[in-house]
């Protein structure tokens, strides 16, 4: 079995942490190295009730695109939203990384996957990666419909093919 710095290093060559915006909190945030890893789970967001389904998956790595973490923090006490994540996911031997906008801007990255899955056909980066001589990586996509919809018909789309969040699909225009 590959152990967590194999993997990680798989992950890296896709998201380079350099790549990431400077404001960014990207890579690993907990987990040892050593550990061998046989399942990930790959999710959105670090909350409890995904590392619960990762315990419950018996998961030794959750791989997330946004950050636990933004800024400094003075606790991890199981008392805190943010501190009962860490304590689950150490007591339960599960290491978290995160790719966040390292995975925007990679080529294909996280708004190429939104984009297939949505039938755009992509154009280029909303904003281009200057150090990208072929100007695919970037920020975001601009797209193409494959037909003219309107906001309405896109947003249902959006709503079909793509998972269900409590917010649910949200559209102005």
């Amino acid at each position: 079995m590959p152990r967590l710095s194999e993997v990680i290093a798989a992950l890296e060559n896709l998201w380079p942490a350099e790549r990431a915006e400077s404001w960014d909190a990207v890579g690993t945030v907990v987990g040892d190295p050593g550990q061998e890893v046989t399942r990930v789970l790959f999710a959105v967001d670090p909350v409890q009730e995904i590392v619960d389904e990762a315990v419950k998956l018996g998961a030794d790595l959750l791989v997330t695109h946004h950050p636990l973490y933004l800024r400094g923090t003075t606790t991890v006490a199981a008392s805190t939203f943010k501190g009962r994540v860490v304590h689950t996911l150490i007591k339960h031997d599960i290491a978290l990384h995160v790719a966040h906008t390292n995975a925007d801007t990679a080529d294909p990255g996280v708004s190429d996957a939104l984009a297939g899955a949505l039938d755009l056909r992509v154009v280029r980066p909303l904003v281009p990666d200057p150090t990208d001589p072929q100007g695919r990586r970037g920020l975001g996509r601009v797209c193409e419909l494959d037909h003219p919809l309107t906001v309405r018909e896109l947003a249902a789309r959006a709503a079909e093919r793509l998972p269900a969040t409590a917010q649910g699909i949200r559209v102005a225009g």
